[in-house]
């Protein structure tokens, strides 16, 4: 069989190790309870980064303690993220995770960051600098609002 002759199912080989990724961190939360601390998790997740990630990832995440300190940390398809009430409100994603030329700062639905009828929910991070880091601030900050 060759690579043409192959069905396509809508879902890449990332995709899928995504999603039973998930599947794990979803059986290992229901094992733990709603209250354990999974901030462990999320560092070690972090940990496993490639350098540039790890670094991106490690900031984010001190930014999330130091501006929305309600967000409690966990893993949500593989990536730390942010959550308050059991609910995802932002999360980080690597470069690497996906094979993309930059990492994410997303914000869901839960975000409050509406305004007017348009906004981002997705910034790409390629550096931190403290122009960055301000406005990432101002994000959580109104994100966790």
């Amino acid at each position: 069989m060759t690579a043409n002759d192959k069905s396509y199912d809508g879902f890449t080989e990332d995709e899928r190790a995504v999603m039973k990724e998930h599947a794990k961190e979803m059986k290992a939360s229901a094992r733990r309870g709603a209250k354990a601390d999974t901030e462990p998790d999320v560092l070690a997740k972090i940990a496993e980064m490639e350098d540039a990630d790890r670094v991106l990832a490690e900031r984010v995440h001190a930014l999330v303690k130091e501006n929305a300190p309600g967000l409690t940390a966990k893993l949500w398809y593989g990536m730390p993220a942010y959550a308050r009430d059991g609910k995802v409100v932002c999360h980080f994603q690597s470069a690497a995770k996906f094979k993309s030329r930059y990492a994410t700062l997303g914000f869901s639905d839960q975000a409050a960051l509406d305004e007017d009828t348009l906004w981002p929910t997705s910034y790409a991070l390629t550096s931190l600098t403290p122009a960055t880091e301000e406005r990432i601030a101002a994000l959580l900050k109104q994100a966790a609002g």
